[in-house]
């Protein structure tokens, strides 16, 4: 690895630590000022973002990027202002800084106190979604953290200009400088290095596919919180209310097909299979969908192309589905506890106890019953912006927001006891 590249990036996490014992000690309300001023000047600079990103969407035509990863990389005027809507919906949550979880007083009179204070400096390596620049850095911020972020190839010209625009605003506003950085460079050994910054970085958050989380998980020296892929399912139950059904198994799949909620696979009881799937099939086909099947799926849908083993556990990102036709409640949860990522699974169902019993037994950061998984966002939940979705069971889980970014200490007071 290049010295010079790793030198770059020990001093960039140097200058993260100073910032980030600033930040800790930042009053709410200068935090939220900064997080108002970052909205207003990426709404300000939409021309000169969308410039950038042009840019950036042409290299990745050039380079033959897929569809869905050229949605995940465009930037609209809509999306700019979505990304505005959530730094001031993180202006006005709970700061969790100082919060008391718990306080108790021992039998020899010790008051001890259970604190949310900031992880430190928070390292993002993620790859072609320019959101994350102003997701992870608003997060970090409010939760107290300096962030130093690693974007892909794929959106560097987006990186920059965003990493930019809210950088500034947040010195203007009077933090810290430097509590915002991004690597400039796409260079691999930038990503290599701050995984191997053990002691300037304090917490790694890998966000991508599952090569680059599991590159991170598996040669990182830095703690990792793993945000996992999303091989999520919509499991239709013998007693689902099938016009319920049709809606959220087409929302789950067609509202946006390039991200890690999006169903992958459908299963539908047998019992209501010959019912529900041609109807359903024929909504999937105008909307652009393949489908692939199992014998009893093509056999009501003759244009289903054949389900391979390997498609059970496709995470695909694409108009693409997988569709299987289930004996029973048990047959989908053992489905989805072999091939699902532990992301996101649902239920349509009116049976309760089928409900109930879906919910306790299938292991996931997000279990619905009679919603879409396309719900599993920190935005939705209404928790400002998230940093990604957790699939690990450490520290946090599911999307995570301000309170997943805090760590704790125990504070003592005492008046003078020393131990026996």
């Amino acid at each position: 690895m290049a010295v010079d590249v790793v030198e770059s990036i020990h001093a960039m996490a140097r200058d993260a630590g100073k910032a980030a014992a600033r930040l800790a000690t930042c009053d709410t309300r200068d935090k939220d000022a900064a997080l108002v001023a970052m909205a207003d000047a990426l709404v300000v600079s939409e021309r000169r973002i969308l410039e950038q990103n042009a840019v950036d969407l042409k290299a990745g035509r050039a380079a033959g990027l897929s569809d869905a990863l050229i949605d995940r990389l465009t930037l609209t005027g809509k999306r700019i202002a979505d990304m505005a809507e959530g730094l001031n919906q993180l202006a006005a949550l709970p700061d969790p800084v100082g919060r008391v979880n718990r306080g108790w007083r021992l039998p020899n009179g010790l008051d001890i106190k259970k604190v949310s204070v900031p992880l430190g400096v928070i390292g993002i390596i993620f790859e072609s979604r320019p959101n994350v620049t102003v997701d992870a850095a608003g997060l970090c911020l409010k939760a107290g953290n300096a962030v130093i972020l690693r974007g892909g190839k794929e959106a560097i010209h987006s990186n920059i200009v965003l990493a930019q625009v809210i950088s500034a605003a947040a010195e203007r506003s009077g933090l810290p400088a430097n509590c915002i950085q991004l690597v400039p460079t796409t260079d691999r050994a930038a990503a290599t290095a701050m995984m191997e910054a053990a002691g300037l970085i304090d917490c790694l958050i890998p966000r991508g596919g599952a090569g680059l989380i599991q590159t991170v998980v598996q040669n990182a020296k830095v703690p990792v919180v793993e945000t996992g892929i999303g091989n999520c399912h919509t499991y239709v139950d013998s007693s689902a209310d099938l016009e319920m059904a049709e809606e959220i198994a087409f929302n789950a799949k067609v509202q946006r097909c390039g991200v890690c909620n999006a169903m992958e696979t459908l299963l539908v009881h047998s019992d209501v299979a010959d019912e529900f799937l041609p109807r359903m099939a024929e909504r999937y086909k105008a909307a652009g969908v393949e489908l692939r099947g199992d014998e009893h799926v093509q056999r009501l849908v003759p244009w289903a192309a054949e389900a391979t083993e390997d498609d059970w556990g496709t995470e695909y990102l694409a108009l693409i589905l997988a569709v299987k036709v289930v004996a029973s409640l048990d047959e989908a949860i053992a489905h989805i506890s072999k091939y699902g990522s532990r992301h996101s699974e649902a239920i349509v169902t009116k049976d309760y106890a089928a409900a109930r019993r879906f919910e306790n037994e299938i292991d996931a950061a997000a279990v619905y019953v009679n919603a879409s998984t396309r719900f599993t966002d920190g935005f939705q939940y209404g928790m400002g912006a998230e940093i990604g979705i957790s699939t690990q069971k450490l520290h946090a889980r599911g999307p995570m927001g301000l309170e997943e970014l805090t760590t704790v200490k125990y504070v003592v007071y005492g008046d003078g006891q020393v131990r026996s």
